[in-house]
């Protein structure tokens, strides 16, 4: 028999809400070049554009899994945003900046 999401989800304690709220959250942030590009309501013809590329190359990178630190800032800032690059421990994390001397 199915149940309804809204029954399941009522018995919950207030910390398993918490947990699942915060597991929620952190998957939230975790997306693919092609998922951020189309939650800002890009197509890869108009990133072609601002990336002065064709669209197959915009395509290309998106389904790359290992490219230049340059490449990736590239089409980050290409959308508006700021690539940061962060080592994290678990003690705490680190933001690298070694990599912001290659910045234009």
């Amino acid at each position: 028999m199915a149940h309804k999401w809204s029954d399941i989800r009522g018995t919950f304690s207030d910390e398993q809400e918490s947990e699942i709220q915060e597991r929620f959250e952190n998957e939230v942030r975790k997306l693919s070049l092609n998922q951020v590009r189309e939650a800002r309501s890009l197509t890869q013809v108009s990133l072609a554009s601002a990336l002065q590329v064709n669209q197959g190359t915009v395509s290309k990178l998106e389904r790359r899994t290992d490219m230049y630190v340059s490449t990736l800032r590239s089409y980050i800032e290409a959308m508006g945003g700021q690539l940061q690059i962060r080592a994290v421990f678990p003690d705490g994390e680190v933001e690298i900046e070694q990599f912001h001397q290659l910045a234009g």
